[in-house]
């Protein structure tokens, strides 16, 4: 049974990046708004529904890293260490997803693609800053919690949201950069500087709390 169970989550799994792989040619090519479920279906040689089945939204599948990206920021607060403070946590963070080369934090012309795709879409800048304002929710309540305090705790919501504030800029800051110089570890460089000086900043605010 248990043979199976992997081989459906293999299979299962196969079947979501290649509709989130065909999706990803077609906004490339066509432009976001201009693309059909229809199409994205038929280019990923699968039914309607089964795009449905995977992706509620179209948005979804565009910004299909965003589970995994909620899931790295929990887990970095969970398994950090004792002597190091959650703010903290995240900035190492950051340094080591750079260090990874992870995909979304990359700064290349791939990237550059997916900034404009996004630039050109009035719904994906909205569902951008949805996921903005639910990923800085989800940190305030796993911070809040990590405490032993409520989730509406208004240090937990002030730190989360000082969080969420300086990786957007540094992301815009770094992206733009590349987009000027095509210097990927320039880039990169830039996005950490500020991190840092945000998280320095962050730090200050929350002196005296369980967050710094």
């Amino acid at each position: 049974m248990s043979d199976l169970a992997d081989r459906r989550a293999r299979k299962r799994l196969e079947t979501r990046r290649a509709i989130s792989w065909a999706a990803t040619q077609l906004f490339a090519e066509k432009g976001f708004d201009n693309v059909t479920i229809d199409q994205i279906a038929s280019a990923a040689d699968v039914g309607r529904m089964t795009v449905f089945n995977h992706f509620p939204r179209k948005e979804d599948m565009f910004f299909d890293r965003d589970e995994e990206i909620r899931t790295t920021l929990a887990e970095a607060l969970h398994q950090r260490k004792p002597a190091e403070s959650p703010l903290e946590s995240l900035r190492l963070l950051a340094h080591r997803l750079v260090a990874e080369k992870r995909p979304y934090l990359q700064f290349s012309e791939d990237s550059q693609g997916f900034i404009a795709i996004i630039t050109a879409s009035e719904t994906l800048k909205a569902r951008a800053r949805a996921i903005r304002d639910e990923v800085a929710n989800g940190i305030a309540a796993e911070l809040a919690r990590g405490a032993g305090r409520d989730e509406t705790d208004p240090d937990a919501q002030l730190a989360a949201a000082l969080l969420l504030a300086t990786w957007s800029v540094a992301l815009t800051r770094a992206h733009t950069e590349y987009g000027e110089s095509r210097d990927a570890e320039q880039a990169a460089a830039t996005f950490l500087a500020l991190i840092d000086k945000g998280a320095a900043g962050q730090k200050a605010a929350l002196a005296g709390t369980p967050y710094a």
